[in-house]
């Protein structure tokens, strides 16, 4: 295509919409919704609070996910923009848009409500998904397949030789203790000022870290190329089923030499985490397009199809909860959310069992918010 030239040539899409990705990107915002939104920040289970440092919990499987589903999603969009002959500026003009949409849509976050220009983050969640949105948008357009590989195993390993033998003052190398590794010292010597709460402990979505959440994304890209092979369905999840339950084992092990560790988002926790999204997507994918079980399923769709508006309006509307403060007869300030937690849910259930009850009632909320979207259509692309 003339428009087109000197973009590599991307895999022919189907028509059908796999409906198995829209389920899993809502269940992992069920389960982010559920994770950062307890009754108290005090009192929660640990498989819902993230790993102290190295470890994986349920918890820190979200955010991996979710990048692994951004680079399937990347591969759907990107090839059906391109079977239209969509200018090739155009098409850059289109990444670049949507990357900043995020990065800013980031920015905003990070300062709702305050926005305190002494506490200001530069990074963070939407921002490590515009950066990877972007970069991966750029490798698969100008790569084929044997060449995703290349980037995907090369940057892991990019990121263990940095972290190996590169050495921090004071510390030497090797080392993945909090405060005394590289990612931390390099993230520091740009960012400092810029970390907002993160300053003490070192940026979470840091620079370092960012190489291997590009892999993150790139599995998911590998995945969805898979998708699209004149195979059978079977073949499909098998070849996703098989290599998700190696690569568990071998995160486990690799975390062994390399520990797995979601604050520096180590090439081992990569691994790891990638290996629970092919099974779970494997399930889904046999489940959900091979045998048709999508009732179970549909209260997903709603959060799978307008993943990014229901994280941020859930953000910021917990957020307002809490600066909207009332007082009671006895003089005690509280915010809806207190209030609830200390008066209603807590006398009844307990510390841990009220935090985590406060978060699942908070899901149905937005379910039934999102549930009016999707009957009526509304998708919101960013």
């Amino acid at each position: 295509m003339e428009n087109s030239q000197n973009i590599k040539s991307m895999p022919q899409i189907s028509s059908e919409r796999l409906v198995s990705v829209d389920v899993f990107r809502g269940m992992t915002m069920a389960g982010m919704i559920l994770v950062i939104n307890p009754g108290s920040w005090k009192y929660k289970y640990s498989i819902l609070s993230h790993a102290n440092w190295n470890g994986c919990t349920f918890a820190d499987l979200i955010f991996p996910f979710f990048l692994f589903i951004v680079g399937m999603s990347i591969v759907f969009a990107l090839s059906k923009v391109v079977e239209k002959g969509l200018p090739k500026k155009d098409l850059y003009l289109k990444i670049v848009k949507r990357a900043m949409i995020l990065f800013f849509l980031g920015l905003f976050l990070n300062a709702f409500p305050e926005f305190k220009i002494s506490e200001f983050r530069l990074m963070g969640v939407l921002q490590r998904i515009a950066l990877c949105y972007l970069i991966v948008s750029i490798i698969i357009l100008h790569t084929n397949l044997r060449g995703q590989v290349i980037w995907t195993v090369s940057l892991l390993f990019v990121y263990w030789a940095l972290m190996a033998w590169i050495p921090v003052p004071g510390v030497g190398a090797g080392h993945f203790e909090k405060n005394a590794n590289f990612a931390t010292y390099f993230d520091r010597f740009f960012l400092t000022g810029v970390m907002g709460y993160y300053e003490k402990l070192g940026e979470p979505e840091g620079i370092i870290s960012t190489l291997t959440s590009l892999s993150s994304t790139l599995f998911g890209v590998l995945t969805a190329q898979l998708l699209k092979k004149n195979i059978s369905k079977m073949e499909k999840t098998f070849t996703m089923l098989i290599p998700g339950v190696l690569f568990i084992l071998l995160g486990i092990l690799w975390g062994h030499l390399l520990p797995i560790n979601k604050h520096l988002w180590t090439s081992s926790y990569v691994i790891l985490t990638t290996g629970y999204a092919l099974v779970i997507f494997a399930v889904l994918y046999y489940l959900i397009d091979i045998k048709g079980y999508q009732k179970g399923f549909r209260p997903f769709l709603a959060f799978g199809t307008n993943a990014i508006t229901v994280y941020v309006l859930s953000i910021v509307l917990a957020r307002l909860i809490k600066i909207m403060t009332f007082t009671i007869a006895d003089g005690t300030e509280y915010h809806l959310r207190s209030w609830l937690y200390d008066k209603a849910l807590q006398p009844l259930l307990g510390n841990l069992n009220a935090s985590v009850a406060w978060a699942l009632l908070y899901i149905p909320f937005w379910y039934g918010i999102m549930l009016i979207f999707y009957k009526r259509k509304i998708f919101i692309k960013i």
